[in-house]
């Protein structure tokens, strides 16, 4: 067995080796989940009986959180509550693993009243303290039943760790004292005690709304799956006899001899996501650097003139991809080109824009049609009933506006029309807008999900919440094994909340469009920067498209360098642009370039430490080092108002032994120091401006 040390920070544990599974292993009256790292023991019901976890910490060290014995999990079956605490026969265990180096085991059994089936299924990864988790149900009566209320997991806690225990909830970046209940934010939480140095990271890969993690709440446990039946938009999933249904799975971490959570937010949650949990910009082979959009300040009113001239200026900044935004269609639902703005069609432009260099990219509606469109006129029957049986728009309360429902054949024929476009127009980025499930602007929850009684991919409203999202994610699978370059921009409005995104968005799109800011100069700035602190690192930084930033304020500078902590994408009026602020576009848009190929940073980021939340008055930054070869990467500073002028600069996760130069945008050498010494010493930096910001790039020194 090889031994390495996991993390580089405040938190050290021992890992083994990729080669050492298997990582679990039993008896009949017990398994073992154990990876070097982490170890987790549950109790088989050998002869009849519960099935508990009885321990789970980590290997180095000892763990309280936890008490004897959990419940495990626990759900609801047509109204009769079934947990790890009740009667179950063990039918059997079999080893199991996944595409992405996950190794662990299944367990098989059967309900004390012979109704249900249940496979457990717990994987674990290399180098990493994660367990994930899994329920497979299945249906043993002889009528349909409703599943509801999910937890796949349900561990029981010891009461003085409720009291002394920071939650860390909101993409782990906010913080509260418990009890806590989770919801479409949350796709993952931290509880840290500060007293043990020690906590526990939960992630829950439910979509959108569906998501439910509690802390605390209404007992000293920790659950976490999907919705339960009386929250605002409940979870519920018809099984008929003899079938069965597998949950979304939850990771979770444990971890002790860390007295900053943080270290774990920044090195094991990002490891785990972008190497095991099979998110699709980890298959992309090349990630954007710099992309436009045409939708601020121009909206609907684009024509075939204005595309090409803001194109041509553009690409002359140096920009890589060009979306043509909301405009350049005939009626929503058919998605035909509007003549009178394209007279000659969208082939010229789209061919225009593969001339200058840009890849092209369209904005398409998924799930929404105008009432005179053809496709509303054809299949009335597809589209989202409320509750009086009236077609009705999600989004905004918009009579020419309707929403499809993907629970019928509108599937298909949206598939239809998006595999046409890309074809026709050789398109590689999609921006697929508007609400499919839920609002991010209504109030009202029953305006959501579909009543309809007669589509066949949902028996009722509560499992059309559900349902309309599993269609949607096959949809973009089907794209990518056909446009395997293709990159899908999945807005917030089809997540369904404000600014909304999250584990199963990302296993099936590459990005969301996550905000359409408006506001002056370094506002924007800041806006930008504190969305990306925000949701990263628990959610891949590149993933983040932050919106509105244009190209053409005076600001425009910071605009570019504040992008460069998620993914740079940018609008406005291009044509206004000056050939010497064009020239320093192309500098800046080929720095960053330089530094994708040499690094791959838009795989990475980290907090740089001592900057925190970036706020008025303070500084903020941070890095995006290649913490896999530690071959360098770019660090990013912000002087955001504050009446300090200079501060001093560490840079984390690099290689201690090894020789770095610190070097500015334009080549020139900053400092020259060992990983170990950037770490602890660092450089002191200089920023005159009250709101200015520098990029630095980090690199092995030769």
């Amino acid at each position: 067995m090889k031994l390495s040390g996991w993390m580089t920070g405040l938190c050290l544990v021992l890992s083994v080796s990729a080669n050492s599974a298997p990582f679990a292993r039993w008896s009949d009256t017990r398994v073992i989940l154990d990876n070097g790292i982490v170890e987790r023991t549950i109790s088989l019901p050998a002869s009849g009986g519960s099935f508990l976890t009885t321990s789970y910490k980590p290997v180095n060290g000892g763990f309280g959180y936890f008490q004897p014995s959990s419940a495990d999990f626990q759900f609801e079956v047509s109204g009769v509550t079934y947990s790890g605490t009740g009667f179950w026969n063990l039918v059997d265990v079999k080893a199991i693993r996944d595409p992405l180096q996950g190794d662990g085991a299944a367990v098989t059994l059967t309900s004390g009243d012979g109704k249900v089936e249940l496979t457990l299924k717990f994987l674990l990864y290399p180098d990493l303290p994660v367990i994930r988790k899994s329920l497979v149900v299945k249906n043993l009566d002889k009528a349909e039943v409703a599943l509801e209320s999910v937890d796949v997991e349900k561990l029981n806690i010891v009461p003085e760790a409720t009291t002394f225990s920071w939650i860390y909830h909101d993409y782990g970046r906010r913080k509260a004292i418990g009890p806590y209940e989770g919801n479409m934010q949350d796709a993952l939480l931290m509880i840290h005690n500060m007293d043990w140095d020690a906590g526990i990271v939960i992630g829950n890969e439910a979509a959108g709304v569906m998501k439910r993690t509690s802390v605390f709440w209404g007992a000293p446990e920790i659950t976490s799956g999907l919705t339960h039946k009386n929250a605002v938009f409940p979870f519920r999933k018809w099984i008929k006899p003899g079938e069965e249904f597998e949950t979304p799975q939850v990771f979770t971490i444990v971890y002790n001899n860390c007295t900053d959570p943080v270290e774990i937010l920044n090195t094991a949650v990002p490891d785990f996501v972008r190497k095991h949990m099979g998110i699709r910009l980890s298959e992309l082979k090349e990630k954007p650097t710099f992309v436009y959009n045409t939708w601020h300040p121009f909206g609907h009113q684009i024509n075939e003139q204005l595309v090409m001239e803001l194109a041509k200026a553009a690409a002359d900044a140096g920009v890589k991809e060009f979306v043509i935004d909301d405009g350049w269609q005939d009626r929503y639902g058919d998605w035909g080109i509007d003549e009178t703005k394209f007279p000659r069609g969208l082939r010229p432009v789209m061919d225009y824009i593969k001339s200058l260099g840009m890849k092209p990219g369209l904005w398409v509606s998924i799930g929404t049609a105008t009432p005179d469109s053809k496709i509303y006129g054809q299949h009335p029957e597809w589209f989202v009933k409320d509750k009086s049986g009236k077609p009705v728009c999600l989004l905004t309360e918009h009579p020419g506006m309707y929403t499809a429902c993907f629970g019928t054949g509108w599937e298909k024929y949206i598939k239809d029309v998006l595999v046409r476009l890309i074809s026709d127009y050789g398109l590689e980025y999609l921006k697929l807008d508007f609400s499919v499930v839920t609002s991010p602007y209504r109030f009202d929850p029953s305006i959501s999900g579909c009543y309809a009684t007669g589509h066949p991919g949902h028996k009722d409203h509560h499992e059309s919440l559900y349902t309309n999202y599993e269609p949607m994610w096959k949809l973009f699978d089907e794209l990518h094994r056909q446009f395997p370059a293709l990159f899908i921009d999945c807005t917030f409005e089809t997540m369904g909340g404000l600014q909304l995104i999250d584990y199963a968005m990302l296993k099936h799109a590459e990005g969301n469009w996550l905000s359409n800011f408006v506001a002056p100069d370094e506002k924007y700035d800041l806006r930008i920067r504190n969305m990306a602190w925000w949701r990263s690192p628990a959610i891949p930084s590149t993933a983040l498209v932050i919106g509105n930033p244009r190209m053409d304020d005076k600001g425009w500078e910071n605009h570019f360098k504040s992008l460069t902590g998620a993914l740079p994408i940018m609008l406005g009026d291009t044509r206004q642009l000056p050939e010497d602020v064009l020239k320093k576009y192309r500098r800046y848009a080929s720095w960053l370039q330089a530094m994708q190929n040499n690094y791959d940073i838009m795989s990475y980021r980290q907090d740089l430490r001592g900057y925190d939340e970036p706020a008025e008055g303070l500084w903020d930054g941070f890095q995006r080092i290649n913490t896999d070869t530690k071959n360098g990467g770019i660090v990013a500073v912000f002087r955001h108002g504050s009446p300090e002028t200079t501060r001093k600069v560490t840079i984390s996760y690099l290689d201690p032994g090894k020789m770095y130069e610190v070097r500015s945008m334009e080549g020139e050498t900053v400092t020259r120091l060992n990983g170990k010494q950037l770490k602890e010493n660092g450089f002191d930096l200089t920023l005159d401006g009250p709101y200015s910001g520098e990029l630095f790039e980090i690199k092995v020194s030769k």
